[in-house]
């Protein structure tokens, strides 16, 4: 299901440009209506299509003050619950809420198993580009043993 804000909880991250939903949102889909134009509440966020949501929950788990939330489809919790994370410095504990407010007795607690953003270094180790031995044989493909195709190989019909 689509996510949605409570407007009572937000606070449009306190006034900033671009809130921690809209920067987070893979899909461009978290606004901040700054006037209260769009949804009548000044500066705070909402989904400007529930439609094209991909429910990657990313919003949900980033968001400071808990005022995103999702109505998970019944194979997850219960018709009517809700699902709302809290984010920890090392991992996120998912606490699950009846319809008659009744909080699940236990919580899941999960690790994050991200990076920390700018950390990861993809050319690490390997050796520097060189664009004159663009053309040699193997190049690109020849790696632990395997070797480029041979066009007189292929069959033919």
């Amino acid at each position: 299901m689509p996510t949605f804000v409570r407007t009572e909880k937000c606070d449009g991250c306190k006034g900033q440009d671009k809130t921690a939903c809209m920067y987070i949102c893979p899909h461009d889909l978290m606004m901040l209506d700054k006037d209260g134009s769009k949804t009548g509440h000044a500066m705070k966020s909402y989904n400007q299509e529930p439609e094209q949501c991909w429910e990657c929950y990313s919003c949900i788990k980033i968001c400071p003050q808990q005022a995103i939330e999702a109505r998970p489809y019944a194979d997850i919790v219960p018709l009517g619950a809700s699902v709302q994370p809290l984010r920890g410095t090392d991992s996120i504990m998912w606490t699950i809420k009846f319809r008659d407010d009744k909080i699940k007795p236990k919580r899941f607690k999960f690790p994050i198993r991200t990076t920390p953003e700018g950390s990861i270094d993809p050319y690490g180790g390997k050796p520097e580009a060189d664009i004159a031995k663009i053309t040699d044989p193997g190049f690109f493909v020849q790696v632990n043993g395997y070797r480029t195709g041979d066009s007189s190989e292929l069959i033919k019909k």
